[in-house]
């Protein structure tokens, strides 16, 4: 049906095949997202390099909602260069990876500068951008400016991975990934071409349970013709993540006014607003918290711990709760916010998790 040879392998044919059948395959299936364009209508350069970004090791679901809130209010790339950074910190606040706001502002501020509001349009002129690394910048080069480009994010790497049974491990596989990425990638439809690649891993070659019946590569694919497509791609075991510990302190004043403060810019969860807290360590111990406390007054230990897992650690904080007169002045380096105002500062999840666990026990 798709010119694909009877056995499956990793020939000259198979590539020559692989993107006719996966772009007609596209063409009817394609998914309906907020940032693609509709067929034959162009790209929008923003756009693209906006979901890009905020798609960054999160998923569509989560990504659709910060996606529309950030087009309505900065619909392009000018308007969100001129906007405070506390503002664009405000608006990304529970999508995670904080830094990617960060590199999405300078990149904005530079685009806007350098460019005259205009993206470049090739792979070596956008890696040059803040936050643009080699995944991204294909992509934008290939989906926006239908340059030929090699986009391989984890869905790709799946399906690579299954077409050639490819059997050395992540990610020490990537290399011969992309080789195999760029034997398949089309010099028509290239944008084209790449969002297929992602709908497909998406939806049907799924990490578990692939729809292998259903797939337009079947008839190449290594892995499903000898029934192991789930067994790929192969990973080096994940060795365990370091547990820290902390304290956070939630205090509120009379007026219902809460003491926060922000971030240093830099560094994890730079530049995003935090409820006052320790120093975040192996060895933390709980027992002498409260000398890290911002405020002297009477605290109460709460029952509920606030657990959340980071990329490079699993972090558990104890959280101290504490009520003070209303004239109570903020310590250096914080601050007061108003409680109708809480819920609109730039609050990472694991600190909603905390002003949670406190509204919980009526703090």
């Amino acid at each position: 049906m798709y010119g694909f040879s009877e056995k499956a392998s990793a020939s000259s044919s198979t590539a020559e095949a692989a993107a006719p059948a996966l772009l007609a395959w596209y063409d009817r299936h394609r998914r309906v997202l907020p940032w693609r364009a509709l067929p034959g209508v162009a790209a929008d350069p923003y756009a693209v390099w906006l979901s890009e970004i905020m798609l960054q090791q999160t998923t569509v679901g989560a990504v659709k909602a910060y996606f529309l809130a950030f087009l309505e209010r900065w619909p392009a790339v000018g308007l969100l260069a001129a906007a405070p950074t506390e503002e664009v910190m405000k608006q990304w606040a529970g999508l995670g990876y904080y830094s990617r706001a960060r590199n999405l502002h300078a990149c904005a501020k530079v685009v806007a500068d350098d460019y005259g509001g205009v993206f470049p349009d090739r792979e070596e002129t956008l890696l040059r951008l803040p936050g643009v690394g080699p995944y991204t910048a294909a992509a934008i080069a290939a989906i926006a400016f239908g340059r030929r480009a090699v986009v391989v994010d984890g869905n790709v790497e799946r399906v690579i991975s299954r077409l050639f049974a490819i059997e050395e491990p992540l990610p020490a596989a990537k290399p011969l990934i992309k080789a195999k990425a760029d034997l398949l990638t089309p010099r028509l439809r290239p944008g084209d071409y790449a969002q297929a690649m992602m709908d497909l891993g998406a939806t049907i070659c799924t990490p578990r349970k692939p729809a292998c019946a259903l797939c337009p590569l079947r008839p190449a694919c290594m892995a499903a013709a000898s029934n192991e497509a789930e067994t790929f791609p192969r990973k080096t075991p994940k060795t365990e993540r370091p547990a820290r510990s902390g304290a956070a302190f939630f205090i509120r004043r009379a007026d219902g006014a809460v003491l926060v403060r922000s971030r240093p810019p830099k560094g994890l969860l730079g530049g995003m607003t935090e409820i006052p807290g320790t120093p975040w360590t192996a060895d933390f111990d709980v027992s002498a918290a409260l000398r890290d406390a911002p405020l002297a007054t009477s605290y109460r230990k709460l029952m509920q711990t606030v657990e959340h897992a980071f990329t490079h650690f699993a972090l558990t904080l104890f959280v101290f709760a504490a009520e003070v007169p209303q004239k109570t002045k903020a310590p250096d380096g914080c601050r007061w916010v108003s409680a109708e105002t809480l819920d609109g500062e730039a609050f990472p999840s694991l600190m909603r998790k905390v002003i949670s666990v406190a509204r919980q026990n009526g703090v």
